[in-house]
């Protein structure tokens, strides 16, 4: 999109409504405008819910099989996580996004913040951006199908605030909020917006941060802007006089325009049913640890130390058991094969047949850039080898990404995984898997 004018700048916050559910609604048209709720991992809690789904009352977090009976009467369809579906429309709606914006920031899997000027000065109403903010909406929603909020400020925390005003319908803020678009720096007088915004709800306010403002009679955004900023810095330091700086306009916080290299990768999953036998566990930490070294090829970086760390469930009282342990690698890689050497010896060390597992996780430590290798005398290595390794890594990954996870995949990872996580009702993943693209029958 072509760079507007040269103005005051505006800082925009593009946020996914519901996006979990959305990315569910937009599979299975049936889903549409019904209420739905997507759990989190082995069909745990409740992590998303559609519009309709909030409108029934439906709390986020809530364990489902304290409420499954409930809900299935009154109607709420249900979906297990789905992650490679959401991560791949998290992917195409970034890429819609860096058309519309100057500069982009991907903070979250379903929220940016970007960059761009106003086209005129705010006396003459020509910087209001709702309409760009409702041509956004417009062509996310034609070319993807997934419904968004922009909210449009001078700083990062108004842009937040923004945001949730633009979902606000039906709270009684006012004419404006909860049109999916509000321009802050485009009304009159911010202060009646910044009074609707309970101090709970502004970003960067904690539950105990937010009981000490009650404490002192500040109660929403408004009130924490106005606070005297002595007080502010004696109770929360350089980082609360910035968010009160962003609450008044004055841009504290800039724009990632690249994110910082990890430190740590980390993948852990809870098992669907606890784990009491070496050959099972071998396949959870084989099946993480093939998992953290893609991440890391895609980070493009290298680790130099690895540890497994298992648990068994917090509820087991004194017989609660939970272990680590670290290994320093000769080499820094990312070849799954030479993180799986590593890694499956400290599983055995971890390994107790007495405590029933819950839980198990890689962790690849001291990361760095994969154009920098320090080679070990004790461990040759030479350019064609590493080459090669790598092209064959490359080659594992591209199929991986056309075909579906798992597709090319190490042995030690096992075929049948009765510890997997249960995934009851997840969905297909026809955005990036071959074989669950829907299937159209066309009648002569």
């Amino acid at each position: 999109m072509a760079r507007l004018a040269s103005g005051r700048e505006a800082t925009v916050l593009i946020d996914g409504n519901n996006f979990y559910a959305s990315c569910e609604a937009l599979m299975d048209p049936a889903l549409i405008d019904r209420p739905l709720v997507v759990l989190s991992n082995n069909d745990g809690c409740i992590v998303s819910r559609s519009a309709a789904a909030r409108a029934l009352g439906i709390r986020m977090g809530q364990p489902w099989f304290q409420v499954k009976d409930a809900l299935e009467r009154r109607g709420v369809l249900v979906r297990s996580s789905n992650y490679a579906l959401y991560a791949d429309m998290s992917q195409r709606l970034m890429s819609v996004l860096e058309e519309w914006v100057e500069e982009l920031e991907i903070y979250s899997i379903d929220e940016a913040f970007g960059l761009l000027h106003r086209p005129g000065p705010a006396s003459d109403g020509s910087g209001d951006l709702t309409d760009w903010g409702r041509r956004l909406r417009r062509d996310v929603q034609r070319r993807l199908g997934l419904p968004v909020a922009v909210g449009i400020a001078a700083t990062k925390v108004q842009a937040k605030l923004a945001n949730r005003l633009a979902k606000a319908a039906g709270k009684g803020m006012g004419r404006g909020a909860g049109e999916g678009v509000f321009d802050l720096g485009a009304v009159a007088d911010p202060d009646p917006w910044l009074e609707a915004v309970p101090i709970e709800d502004v970003w960067g306010i904690g539950r105990r941060l937010a009981r000490w403002c009650r404490l002192r009679g500040v109660a929403n955004a408004r009130a924490l802007r106005d606070l005297p900023s002595g007080e502010l810095r004696h109770r929360c330091g350089v980082v609360g006089v910035r968010l009160q700086q962003e609450l008044r306009g004055i841009a504290c916080l800039p724009l990632e325009r690249l994110p910082a290299a990890k430190r740590e990768t980390c993948v852990s999953r809870s098992f669907s049913r606890p784990i009491d036998n070496l050959p099972q566990l071998r396949e959870a930490v084989a099946t993480y640890t093939c998992r953290a070294a893609e991440k890391l090829r895609r980070q493009r970086q290298r680790a130099g130390a690895l540890t497994v760390f298992v648990r068994s469930s917090p509820f087991n009282g004194t017989s609660f058991y939970a272990n680590a342990a670290t290994i320093t690698l000769p080499l820094a890689s990312h070849d799954s094969a030479a993180l799986l050497a590593a890694a499956l010896p400290l599983a055995e060390r971890l390994f107790n047949p007495h405590k029933p597992l819950q839980k198990a996780g890689v962790v690849l430590q001291q990361l760095q850039p994969e154009t920098l290798l320090q080679h070990h005398l004790l461990v040759p290595q030479s350019p064609e080898q590493e080459r090669r390794r790598r092209a064959l890594m490359a080659v594992v990954d591209g199929l991986n990404r056309r075909y579906g996870s798992g597709t090319v995949q190490w042995a030690a990872c096992g075929l049948h995984r009765p510890w997997a996580m249960r995934r009851g009702q997840l969905s297909r993943a026809a955005t990036t898997r071959l074989a669950d693209l829907p299937t159209v029958l066309a009648l002569h």
